[in-house]
């Protein structure tokens, strides 16, 4: 197994790939749907994954009908994501091994992510990563949104490197169909989503976790 080219970047994305926060997300948000009385399955949520909250508030306002508290909804889960990422934030498996051969190798990296700047720096604040990272793109920085491929194609510019050249890691569907579009060789790491026939077909590789991800990165290096 092998990359179709040696990269000269990568760019990550964050929740569900470096953080294991989109299964804290879920938790936030069916305790919000119940201390607010209404009842939320995870099939729901996971459909939402890296959709615009928009879109979500859209489909949250069909599920529970014109007069429910969506926006309150949102409000409580923010509040009760904040407690739970405050009592752990774990980090996915290999993060920072991976990191540590990104350095050995020179490669600059970057995160392109959905959630704000701020909150992509709280996170790596609590694991001291804020300095292992040369750039954050994050929902405040772009106009179109991930599935579009602007995030991405903002990190390869920040960093100095073509598309092609850029190695691109994501958890989500709509984050792979946007590191696709912009150009970039895409890798998998399935995180709450699987990957479909669809987004096989938009990646070089899917694999297990980021361990995997840095044994691809040395097959290609003596």
């Amino acid at each position: 197994m092998s990359l179709p080219r040696q990269p000269a970047a990568v760019v990550f994305d964050m929740d569900g790939l470096l953080f294991d926060t989109e299964s804290i997300y879920e938790r936030a948000a069916l305790s919000a749907a119940a201390e607010l009385g209404r009842e939320m399955n995870s099939a729901f949520f996971r459909s939402t994954i890296g959709v615009p909250w928009l879109a979500t508030r859209e489909r949250l306002v069909e599920l529970y009908g014109p007069t429910f508290a969506v926006d309150e909804l949102r409000t409580v889960a923010s509040r009760i994501f904040n407690e739970l990422v405050e009592a752990d934030l774990p980090l996915k498996p290999g993060v920072v091994e991976l990191l540590d051969l990104l350095d050995a190798l020179g490669l600059p990296r970057a995160i392109a992510t959905s959630s704000s700047r701020a909150t992509a720096r709280r996170h790596l604040e609590a694991h001291g990563m804020v300095d292992r990272f040369h750039h954050v793109i994050g929902h405040d920085d772009c106009e179109r949104h991930k599935p579009e491929p602007e995030p991405f194609l903002k990190a390869a510019g920040l960093l100095g490197v073509t598309p092609d050249l850029c190695l691109a890691l994501e958890d989500s569907h709509m984050g792979i169909r946007a590191a696709s579009a912009a150009g970039m060789m895409t890798i998998m790491i399935p995180d709450l989503l699987p990957a479909t026939e669809e987004i096989q077909e938009l990646c070089a590789h899917v694999v297990g976790d980021l361990h995997a991800v840095r044994l691809l990165l040395t097959s290609g290096n003596p």
